[in-house]
């Protein structure tokens, strides 16, 4: 490498960590403000005022609220739902393969920031909708692995036990939000896959 590639590299370097130390320091304050102010109430100008930055340099960053409150949502639960549930094993039903997969995951949501950004997701209907369309993007991630792992069972079927599944999950983590978020989720999300059992197999 010459000195001038050299020097190059050494510009572009600093330039890519000068840029994601603004990134971070934007999302960063954004957050703050959101808990503090509220979602709705806080302006993109004051999310640039308290990162030290003008208005025009946030937008080359985030071009919306929720693209910033996005930049905190934590997709490991969403990129590992598939893997996971292909690794159950077969000798189960989809409905407990299912469960077991979300169980393996569930405490991805039980972080401090998690459990932040997931009570701001709920405080907007916009909001509230766009949780709701990630729930519908993981029922049909598992519904897809469910027909690979369980070819004999009807694609009706598994696709039904996908939404039960997931319709399970978010009413455990509603009853988990309205007692403080104090306990483990998985006691809730356990709970309601016994229940949802015993609706469909009554003893």
């Amino acid at each position: 490498m010459s000195p001038i590639q050299r020097q190059r590299a050494k510009t572009e370097g600093l330039r890519e960590r000068k840029r994601r130390e603004t990134l971070v320091r934007i999302a960063e304050s954004g957050l703050r403000l959101f808990v503090k102010n509220g979602f709705e109430a806080t302006r993109l100008e004051a999310v640039a005022t308290a990162a030290g930055i003008s208005a025009r340099t946030l937008f080359y960053y985030f071009k919306t609220k929720e693209e910033l409150l996005q930049y905190w949502r934590d997709d490991s639960f969403f990129t590992s739902l598939g893997p996971t549930l292909a690794e159950e094993t077969r000798d189960g039903d989809p409905l407990q393969a299912t469960r077991n997969a979300i169980l393996k995951l569930v405490s991805r949501y039980e972080t401090d920031r998690s459990i932040v950004v997931d009570r701001l997701m709920q405080s907007t209907e916009a909001l509230r909708a766009r949780k709701q369309a990630s729930f519908v993007e993981m029922e049909t991630i598992v519904y897809g692995v469910l027909c690979e792992r369980f070819p004999e069972k009807k694609c009706q079927m598994l696709r039904t036990v996908a939404m039960l599944a997931f319709g399970a999950l978010r009413l455990a983590m509603e009853k988990w939000r309205r007692d403080g978020a104090v306990r483990q989720l998985a006691k809730y999300v356990r709970r309601e896959f016994d229940f949802l059992r015993l609706a469909l197999v009554p003893e």
